[in-house]
């Protein structure tokens, strides 16, 4: 299947520069005891997953993906508003971006993953790609601080995610199961 190139490369490297600049000096915590990764690599990772997805996808808005991808936790995570998304870069990547933030004024965090995912599920199937996108790429390897509980808490709410979004892309939704299958290996023996 070939796909049509539906992006600027100038307008991504353009939204790469900013998210990189706002992300400046955000770091996670990596695998290895100890370890700190650079913020960017997560956002990369999620925007490489959305490439990936493209090439398997027919009728994709790539552009808006790849938008949304890059931007997908400058709300949560900088000084970067929802208005100046939509100046920047127009309604349709700014509403994408603010349905893929959590709301704050929410109580307990799987409360706010149900409320963004009922956000998302109003938005166009590209959106859904992102938050499967993301929750893929958190599934890569758990911070080396995370105990079994908290391990087995995230793979619960991808299996929500999961039910609820896989109809946005079915590349991405089988790549997720598969990821959720594989973070059961992140427990400890007892665990597994």
């Amino acid at each position: 299947m070939e796909q049509k190139r539906e992006w600027s490369i100038d307008e991504i490297q353009k939204i790469w520069q900013l998210a990189s600049k706002l992300h400046d000096g955000q770091k996670y915590g990596g695998y290895n005891n100890g370890e700190k990764v650079e913020y960017i690599n997560h956002i990369g990772s999620v925007v490489f997953e959305i490439f990936n997805a493209i090439q398997s996808t027919e009728n994709i808005n790539s552009d808006l993906a790849i938008k949304c991808a890059i931007l997908h936790d400058t709300i949560e995570d900088t000084t970067l508003t929802y208005e100046s998304i939509n100046e920047l870069f127009g309604h349709e990547v700014a509403c994408g971006v603010l349905a893929l933030t959590k709301n704050d004024k929410i109580e307990g965090q799987t409360q706010k993953m149900l409320d963004s995912i009922k956000r998302i599920k109003e938005q166009p199937v590209e959106i859904w790609a992102v938050k499967l996108a993301d929750r893929i790429t958190n599934l890569h390897e758990p911070p080396y601080y995370w105990n079994d509980e908290k391990k087995l808490k995230y793979i619960e709410e991808a299996k929500i995610i999961l039910k609820e979004l896989k109809a946005g892309n079915k590349y991405l939704a089988e790549r997720l199961e598969s990821k959720i299958k594989n973070y059961y290996n992140f427990l400890s023996t007892s665990n597994k």
